[in-house]
């Protein structure tokens, strides 16, 4: 896999949410690496990533409440085990589950597999609340996609916390999760 800094030369092809997240980035300044890929929908095709892109792929989902009231979006470590009774205490909502596809793209303009902190780009109102996992927090590089799952980028944690989130008007709440059993 072949990393690149920055957006694609080219963008015949690329969806327009993909590249809404490469202006982002640079109207805030944001570097990051990026490598192109087939479509990474499972935590093993994103190992080749990790591998490639020298950090660890953020585990990204999209939660909400049994009565689809609220929505979260989690990111956690993609080698921790996410137990929903050990997040559901933290954040005083019984009956998690996951979101529903159509409540993706209409939230984060995103599609399964492609779930990414980039997504809180469209979440305008702040109908979703962001939540990281403390070692998530403490790592110096955040990897994810750029709102579609045959690209992942690598970006500094502290860019995503002190100018992305900021940008997006999105403050996160840190959890801490130990995913074992």
């Amino acid at each position: 896999m072949e990393i690149f800094n920055g957006r694609p030369q080219q963008t015949e092809g690329r969806l327009d949410r993909e590249i809404r997240v490469y202006e982002c980035l640079d109207q805030l300044g944001i570097d990051f690496k990026r490598v192109d890929h087939e479509p990474a929908t499972t935590m093993e095709a994103c190992e080749k990533i990790d591998k490639a892109l020298g950090t660890l792929m953020c585990k990204n989902l999209f939660l909400c409440n049994r009565q689809k009231t609220k929505f979260y979006l989690l990111l956690m470590p993609g080698d921790k085990k996410f137990k929903t009774k050990e997040l559901s205490s933290q954040i005083g909502s019984a009956r998690l589950s996951f979101a529903d596809a159509e409540d993706m793209l209409k939230y984060l303009d995103i599609e399964p597999g492609a779930v990414s902190v980039m997504g809180l780009m469209k979440d305008k109102d702040n109908e979703v609340q962001l939540l990281i996992d403390e070692d998530v927090k403490a790592g110096e590089f955040i990897g994810c996609h750029p709102c579609v799952c045959t690209s992942s980028m690598k970006i500094e944690t502290s860019d995503i916390l002190n100018k992305f989130l900021p940008a997006t008007g999105h403050e996160p709440q840190i959890v801490h999760l130990v995913g074992e059993d």
